[in-house]
C-alpha cells in the first residue's frame, strides 16, 4: 500500500519518489499547499475507491497518516 501511495504523491506533488518516506510531512517536507492536498486526497480516493471525510482529511499530515487511514477504512 505504501508504494501505491508513494507513487500517487510523487505524481501529484511532482517530487522524487525516493524522497517520500512514511514520516514525510506533506506540507513541510513535500511542499504540498492546500490545493495540492485537496488534489492528493481526490487521487487517493480514486485509486483506493474510498471517500475520505473532510474532517479526517484535515488530520492527515504525513504519508504514514494516509497509510493508517486507508488501513483503518479498508477493514
Amino acid at each position: 500500500m505504501f508504494e501505491r501511495i508513494r507513487t500517487i504523491i510523487a505524481e501529484e506533488l511532482d517530487v522524487d519518489k525516493a524522497s517520500i518516506e512514511p514520516r514525510s510531512k506533506l506540507a513541510d517536507d513535500l511542499g504540498a499547499d492546500s490545493l495540492d492536498a485537496v488534489e492528493l486526497i481526490m487521487a487517493i480516493e480514486e485509486e483506493f475507491d474510498v471517500e475520505i471525510d473532510d474532517n479526517d482529511a484535515t488530520k492527515i499530515k504525513t504519508v504514514q497518516d494516509i497509510v493508517d487511514y486507508l488501513e483503518k477504512v479498508s477493514k
